[in-house]
């Protein structure tokens, strides 16, 4: 795997398809992983997986308590749980308008002194996720070269 200065590793590509299963439902390949998102049955899904918001919630969650763990274990620190509550909404703000808010509540379990705890908080503000959402991101999008692509099995 190629990695480039301030990123993870290259990964295969994520892969997402309809299932046929459902107007909305989705399989998510990644790696040898395979789950299915869906919208709620409120959007008219069939709520047989999180939704497109809840992913990039555990994504941000998942990321958040891994990095949390490293750098607790790298610095033997007493950490013995991490648990990362997230919700997602939208909030008026004076002068722009709507705009997305995530709030993520973390617990630390351990006996942490109030100077580890405040670190590892800082900590959670670096991992690469939280750095990503923050960031001035670009995503390039093409169509594939083929005009239809049967569906993946």
């Amino acid at each position: 795997m190629a990695k480039d200065k301030d990123s993870h590793p290259h990964h295969d590509p994520v892969v997402v398809s309809e299932s046929g299963l459902g107007p909305y439902q989705q399989t998510v390949r990644a790696g040898r992983h395979t789950l299915l998102a869906d919208e709620p049955v409120t959007m008219g899904g069939g709520d047989t997986g999180p939704s497109p918001f809840d992913l990039l919630l555990a994504s941000l969650g998942a990321c958040t308590s891994i990095t949390l763990r490293m750098y607790a274990e790298h610095k033997h620190l007493p950490l013995t749980g991490v648990s990362v509550e997230l919700m997602h909404d939208r909030i008026e703000v004076e002068g722009h308008g709507k705009i997305d808010r995530i709030s993520r509540t973390i617990t630390l379990t351990g006996d942490l002194t109030r100077d580890q705890r405040s670190k590892l908080l800082a900590i959670a503000n670096k991992c690469p996720m939280y750095r990503v959402l923050h960031s001035d991101l670009r995503i390039d999008s093409v169509l594939a070269d083929r005009e239809s692509a049967a569906p993946v099995a």
